[in-house]
């Protein structure tokens, strides 16, 4: 379940982050990281402080954007202090390790982190479904890189073992409670969209409020973003994806062809 669980770091200009950042996985039995953007290649020094996590470091994968790191990942969740001009669903970091541990058991899930420097862009925090934000001292709230992957980590492992628990416990479960009628048995819960099929729903949206008139080009607003932080809150299911796609393709048949 761990394995489905990528970190993804954005942007990150220092070594030494990246090797810490591995440290930090490797004790949480976490495993697949991913370096969106680099500014830097892991070193010497990312080595020395991965401190036996260097096994992390040699299977990391390298990719060109964010995009492209969480593109088959149905849950994304980024890290983020909480702002104001950017009211999206927030979650702690306890609620954000159980999501990503439930989901992770239908496949891969990210956790993003942002730049050192300046985190995320408001463009890469509309493509993550959730928010997190690390409770620290308002007075002093400096965490660093690797301390906040570790935070986070740790959440997920918590969240993992307590699978594990109640797995354990249902196995041990007496074998006449655990027969039941095909009929009776719970509905098998509906899988989530894929970030990549997200952004594909988003583009076609937006190409279609501007065709209708609802969106205007030179003066969009924040229509966009509004749109892209009320799915976020309702998290759509994948066939529900497919019928608001089927309601967008009906609309662009009755727009007549511009001249």
């Amino acid at each position: 379940m761990l394995s489905n669980i990528r970190v993804v770091l954005v942007g990150t200009s220092h070594p030494g982050n990246i090797g810490s950042t591995a440290r930090a996985m490797k004790t949480m039995g976490l495993s697949n990281l991913y370096l969106a953007e680099p500014k830097v290649e892991p070193d010497g020094q990312s080595i020395a402080l991965s401190a036996g996590a260097s096994d992390i470091l040699k299977h990391l994968t390298r990719v060109d954007s964010l995009a492209e790191a969480i593109a088959d990942c149905s849950l994304v969740i980024a890290t983020s202090a909480r702002s104001r001009t950017l009211d999206w669903p927030m979650l702690d970091p306890r609620e954000a390790g159980i999501k990503l541990t439930a989901e992770a058991l239908n496949g891969p899930v990210a956790i993003v982190f942002g730049r050192e420097n300046n985190g995320l862009s408001n463009e890469e925090l509309q493509s993550c479904q959730f928010h997190v934000a690390i409770p620290a001292n308002p007075e002093y709230s400096s965490l660093n890189l690797a301390q906040a992957v570790q935070i986070i980590c740790y959440e997920a492992r918590v969240a993992h073992l307590a699978q594990l628990a109640k797995m354990d416990d249902s196995e041990a479960a007496p074998q006449a409670a655990a027969i039941v009628e095909a009929e009776t048995a719970p509905e098998e819960p509906q899988a989530y969209p894929l970030s990549a099929d997200l952004e594909r729903f988003y583009t076609h949206l937006e190409s279609t409020l501007l065709a209708t008139g609802f969106v205007i080009k030179n003066h969009p607003g924040q229509i966009m973003m509004k749109l892209r932080r009320l799915f976020s809150r309702a998290r759509v299911e994948e066939q529900e994806m497919n019928i608001l796609r089927g309601i967008l393709t009906s609309i662009d048949k009755k727009i007549p062809p511009k001249e």
